[in-house]
């Protein structure tokens, strides 16, 4: 299967030098920082293997520096910054001028420019407003959200006994569970977990997550005007993207059906039908059909995977270092005991337990090249000149594993976010959620449900697994625009 693959890739490169031929090169313009000179049909492929282009911009900015250019196939220009300083003076010292998105060319073709993820200027500023000011209306940052996150604990917890310490794959029933958050907060229900249709849209964002981060995803963002024309995995892709999309049309059409127009909104697709009636006339108005969808499946696509990757590669740390999980399951036992469920007013007693969610949310670096930024307007950035449009890598990984600021970065150490009295303590150069204007809308949201679920999984169960803790892989299955743990087995043995 794998020498197919191999082949079907190669294929592909062959078309490709043929296609680009009949096809125009990119301008340059600018002053643009230095990189390595592309080649007419390739870009800077040669320095960048699909299935390896973080570890590639990386050993590129060893001999070009913290800012430098390079060539996504024949086309895609992109500036690079790497390490906290580039990326800091960038996203936050220019950060109006950095605040533009750029392509992520797996899912431009749905997303087209549309919803708060994908969208930029005037349309981007009032979507993300809408969509920030539902989500605190219902609740998130306010106790009620704790609540909402409490409630979806408590009910995994009860799932994962059910499986009665059979081992498994954890990936589904935690997906679930932060996939039925978000659905409370966007659509206003949840959705048992027996629910097929739901688990189909639950595996639906896992498979949209792996092929965009796949080796072919990598080779589709380089040469995209290609490759859409013929058969591949992203056709795949497109399949996950319909079954989110067709299930998200559903809720919204049903929230249409039955919407009150004269009370507050109940859940995020409300909010925005409010506003979209209240501002039918306004012909300056910025919301479309088009954009409330897109901003539906982002958040449902986003709100699923990112926080259950992240809980799911922390449990598998947690079965490698089986003395960390003894600490934690210690710290819990000792400040909540067996009955009080866990709460974000907690946090500062489980400093512990708070240093080794961070500690993994570093050592994973989820998004390590960043969401691709663009300037809004031509810029000029360290002595450069960067066209209006230009493309920005941020590389985020760049940072968490920075060896100047973290010492050891590959090794899994949580006492990195303690002090010398146990007390935990932040680190400024902690930035999984990027920064500057776009910097995750759902960050507060995501910090939540990251301590309440796992808090809650731990105080009730401790892990073991089939496989001895050195056999267990931390290193990504796959590492693209995510970074995506392997994949394990473990046993939940209730307290």
């Amino acid at each position: 299967m794998e020498a197919a693959g191999t082949w079907a890739l190669l294929l592909v490169l062959v078309l490709l030098l043929l296609l680009a031929l009949a096809l125009p090169g990119i301008r340059t313009g600018g002053h643009l920082p230095p990189g390595p000179a592309p080649l007419p049909l390739l870009g800077n492929l040669l320095q960048l293997r699909p299935g390896a282009l973080y570890l590639g911009l990386m050993r590129l900015s060893k001999k070009y520096g913290p800012v430098f250019t390079v060539y996504l196939g024949p086309w895609r220009r992109v500036v690079v910054l790497v390490g906290r300083e580039a990326v800091q003076e960038a996203l936050g010292g220019q950060a109006e001028e950095f605040s533009g998105r750029g392509m992520v060319a797996t899912l431009d073709g749905t997303f087209d420019s549309h919803g708060v993820f994908f969208s930029s200027g005037e349309r981007w500023r009032q979507l993300r407003k809408v969509t920030m000011l539902a989500l605190r209306d219902l609740g998130m940052g306010k106790r009620e959200g704790e609540e909402l996150i409490q409630a979806e604990a408590q009910r995994l917890v009860e799932e994962i006994r059910g499986t009665k310490g059979r081992p498994l794959d954890p990936s589904l029933l935690l997906a679930q569970a932060t996939s039925n958050i978000i659905c409370s907060l966007i659509f206003g229900r949840r959705f048992p977990y027996d629910n097929e249709e739901f688990q189909a849209v639950v595996r639906a964002a896992g498979g949209t997550v792996v092929g965009v981060s796949s080796p072919w995803g990598q080779t589709y963002e380089m040469f995209s005007r290609l490759l859409q024309f013929l058969p591949g995995p992203h056709t795949q892709l497109l399949g996950h993207l319909g079954t989110l999309a067709a299930f998200a049309v559903q809720q919204v059409q049903e929230h249409r059906e039955n919407l009150d127009a004269s009370g507050p909104a109940r859940d995020v697709v409300e909010a925005f039908l409010l506003k979209m009636a209240k501002e039918k006339q306004d012909p300056q108005r910025e919301f479309t059909d088009k954009d409330l969808l897109m901003t539906v499946i982002y958040l449902l696509f986003a709100g699923t995977v990112t926080i259950s990757t992240t809980i799911r590669y922390t449990l598998l740390l947690l079965l490698k270092y089986p003395r960390v999980q003894e600490r934690v399951r210690e710290e819990l036992t000792r400040e909540l005991g067996a009955g009080q469920v866990p709460g974000l007013g907690d946090r500062a007693r489980l400093p512990y337990t708070d240093a080794v969610l961070h500690e993994a949310q570093r050592l994973l670096a989820l998004v390590p090249m960043g969401v691709p930024r663009a300037v809004t307007k031509t810029t000029r950035f360290r002595g450069y000149t960067l066209p209006q449009g230009t493309e920005v890598f941020p590389l985020l990984g760049s940072i968490l594993h920075d060896p100047e600021i973290f010492e050891q970065p590959e090794e899994f150490n949580p006492g990195r976010f303690l002090d010398a009295d146990g007390k935990f303590q932040k680190q400024a150069a902690f930035l999984p959620f990027s920064l500057g204007k776009r910097v995750c809308l759902g960050e507060g949201l995501a910090r939540a449900e990251l301590f309440l679920l796992f808090a809650a999984i731990l105080q009730a169960f401790s892990l073991e697994g089939p496989s001895p803790p050195g056999a267990l892989s931390l290193q990504p299955a796959i590492s693209g625009l995510f970074n995506i743990p392997q994949a394990f087995q473990l046993q939940f043995r209730p307290c």
